[in-house]
């Protein structure tokens, strides 16, 4: 393992480096403001899909109005976080990016299962799981502590 001294501090790896988590708190709203913008954007194509397989099939698919925007959210976050990059566009636009704690990267799966953490945590704590950046460690939220997941600054 690399390691580096700064400030008489040793830093193993970038997550070990306090400056990597820098405003991460007021990126990640920001972050999130941005992906529901594009994904409520990228809903109006599917719902004039949907619109056009409700009238072929004599009103049946309308039905897939009641998840149309639950499976958007979740095929943007499977494509984007679950990406290479490890960052839905907010993210990377507010240059921050989702990292694991043991070093392996982010797939589609653990992006869609962070997700669904996030908003059922969301609907049994709210607004209490707001206030858990406050005092975890490295500014993380519930779901990240979960999961084994940090979100840091991809700028540093």
């Amino acid at each position: 393992m690399t390691e580096r001294i700064l400030d008489g501090e040793i830093i193993q790896t970038r997550l070990d480096d306090w400056r990597a988590y820098d405003g991460v708190r007021t990126r990640r709203v920001f972050a999130f403001l941005v992906d529901y913008l594009i994904i409520g954007l990228l809903c109006i194509p599917f719902a004039i899909l949907i619109a056009v397989l409700g009238v072929v099939t004599l009103g049946l698919g309308w039905a897939l109005y009641g998840v149309l925007g639950p499976m958007v959210a979740l095929i943007y976050i499977w494509g984007t976080l679950g990406s290479g990059k490890q960052a839905t566009v907010g993210m990377r636009m507010m240059g921050l990016r989702l990292d694991r704690l043991d070093g392996r990267p982010v797939d589609g799966l653990l992006a869609v299962v962070h997700t669904v953490l996030f908003w059922a945590g969301n609907v049994l704590l709210t607004p209490l799981i707001l206030l858990a950046p406050l005092f975890l460690d490295r500014k993380r939220t519930l779901h990240d502590l979960l999961l084994g997941t940090v979100v840091t600054r991809d700028d540093f």
